[in-house]
């Protein structure tokens, strides 16, 4: 239907001029009539199936409404996270994805709103353009490291999947905070348009003639730890002069970051450089609270601990109108009229793949033990063989349960069950899945579109399901603000885990990949036995997070 050209019939004809044309309007009970009639008719004759679909159809149109009251639109600014300066057609999920969480578990400091306002305000003097950008590149090019300069950088470059550069993109942004530093993200082919821009008046994105962004590794010789090992930097400042710029690689090396990387007397060192460029896979976010000198900061930013990532995320995170596109219509299609939305999250890791049949009973036990889907019966039909009376619609609850997996076949078996018999409990639940690419496609911009599109509908849900290790599902829960429930790692002695799943102490991601604190020190102390913020992470052991 071509509304605009309704709208502009409808200016062209306001409701004198129908009086004079005598021509009656039809009326609202009249509109409703015709569109019930014929689903009348077909719950008569087809029975549960229809009376789904009136259900919800109601239901859709009740949450239609509600979506666009005042009540709805209160928080677009998301307690001040967001600044109101932006065009809102540029990016549509900006100021809508609140209509659609849940109210926040954390209220915002009015010191955080500050330190961001703050720091866009820094990002418009020294960000791409401005002349103060082009003096410090030239600069960096001369190989001229030393000096207080007006502006100072971390570049972030991209690395592993999605849910990882998410992480590590927040963790940056955290420490360019702490450290009045702009950040500068490094957009390949496959991330082009998929987040806004989240600053006013400014870009994040480095420049694609920007000199340094690739080739990085920890064996690198503009590596901070290498860079230590050689001389060429030293804790007491007697290394000489600085290089035009310092690598920092925080990419874990078997589920540990490097030495001297969160160690406070070599964050003195690395605050003396203008440039910094950044590799993380990792939520590193958790380690600077382990800096003492950032922790007052950190502390003033972040009352409740465990909002860090699900403030900043809300904040910086904005999908592009295509990726939006992709939500709003699988969002605004199948799920905005459930009464309750339930997201399951599966993630196969290639190199330890649990067997489908493995995985679907732990995900029918942690459901099904914790009340989130209801048993089904064999008994679809009557013993006189005829469908059993639909329930009337003003008393069946509908339940949308989102699947989110590579692999569609705990889509096809879920949905096989709840379509095939009715549940014990009288609800109607309905099973969808968005899309299954099969395998991981970090390098397609499609693919990741998807994904992000996928991450955002995990987190409308009203409870979330989701797998141990995945920075997906991490991602996803802290932007909800929801702690879900974590299927427990596999015993894969006995191919079975004791406890399906259970529900972690914070919202906040794991840090996988904690830093040595040996630092100058003769040992490595645990920060989760001395730190009463920190514990380690309920499906990683030797993982650290955040938590009150």
């Amino acid at each position: 239907m071509d509304t605009d050209k309704l709208g502009e019939e409808a200016a062209a004809h306001p409701p004198e001029a129908e009086k004079r044309r005598g021509v009656a309007a039809p009326g609202a009970a009249t509109v409703l009539v015709l569109v019930a009639l014929p689903l009348m008719l077909v719950s008569y004759f087809f029975g549960d199936l229809a009376a789904d679909t009136v259900v919800r159809l109601h239901r859709f149109k009740e949450s239609s409404s509600s979506s666009s009251s005042p009540a709805a639109a209160a928080d677009r600014l998301l307690g001040g996270l967001l600044s109101p300066e932006f065009d809102e057609a540029s990016c549509l999920s900006r100021y809508e994805a609140s209509s659609r969480w849940k109210p926040s578990p954390f209220r915002v400091s009015p010191y955080l709103v500050e330190r961001l306002r703050r720091y866009e305000a820094n990002h418009r003097r020294c960000g791409p353009g401005t002349a103060r950008y082009r003096d410090a590149v030239a600069r960096l090019r001369s190989g001229d490291g030393d000096g207080d300069a007006e502006c100072r950088y971390v570049v972030w470059l991209p690395i592993q999947g999605l849910g990882n550069r998410m992480l590590s993109l927040v963790s940056t942004f955290l420490y360019a905070l702490l450290t009045g530093r702009v950040v500068l993200v490094h957009e390949p082919p496959e991330m082009e348009g998929l987040f806004c821009e989240p600053f006013p008046g400014t870009s994040w994105l480095l420049p694609p003639d920007f000199p340094y962004k690739g080739g990085f590794s920890a064996a690198s010789n503009e590596s901070y730890v290498n860079m230590l090992k050689n001389g060429v930097v030293r804790h007491d400042g007697d290394g000489g002069a600085l290089p035009p710029y310092v690598y920092l690689h925080l990419e874990q090396i078997h589920l540990r970051l490097q030495n001297h990387t969160f160690c406070e007397e070599d964050h003195r060192v690395l605050d003396r450089f203008n440039w910094m460029v950044l590799r993380s896979d990792s939520y590193f976010a958790v380690a600077l609270f382990l800096v003492p000198a950032y922790r007052a900061e950190l502390d003033r930013m972040f009352p409740a601990k465990g909002s860090v990532f699900h403030h900043l995320g809300r904040y910086l995170f904005h999908p592009g109108n295509r990726a939006w596109g992709i939500v709003e219509r699988f969002y605004d299609g199948y799920l905005a009229g459930a009464d309750e939305r339930l997201g399951i999250q599966v993630r196969i890791v290639p190199q330890m793949a649990v067997p489908f049949d493995v995985m679907y009973e732990q995900i029918l036990r942690c459901t099904r033990e914790h009340g989130l889907l209801p048993q089904v019966t064999s008994t679809s039909e009557s013993a006189g063989g005829r469908p059993p009376p639909p329930p009337t619609a003003t008393a069946t609850k509908v339940k949308a349960v989102l699947v989110v997996s590579l692999k569609r076949e705990y889509y096809d078996k879920l949905h096989g069950a709840y379509y095939t018999n009715a549940t014990a409990s009288g609800e109607v639940v309905a099973v969808y899945q968005p899309s299954h690419d099969g395998d991981q496609h970090t390098e397609a911009r499609a693919h990741n579109e998807r994904a992000l599109a996928e991450i955002y509908l995990l987190s409308f849900s009203d409870a979330v399901v989701t797998t141990a290790w995945s920075t997906f599902g991490y991602v996803a829960h802290a932007l909800a603000g929801v702690r879900p429930w974590q299927l427990a790692p596999l015993d894969w002695g006995k191919m079975r885990a004791d406890v399906a799943c259970a529900r972690p102490a914070s919202v906040e991601p794991c840090l996988h990949s904690p830093p040595p604190l040996v630092c100058r020190a003769r040992r490595d102390r645990d920060p989760a036995a001395h730190l009463p913020f920190l514990r380690h992470c309920e499906d990683v052991p030797a993982g650290l997070k955040l938590f009150d």
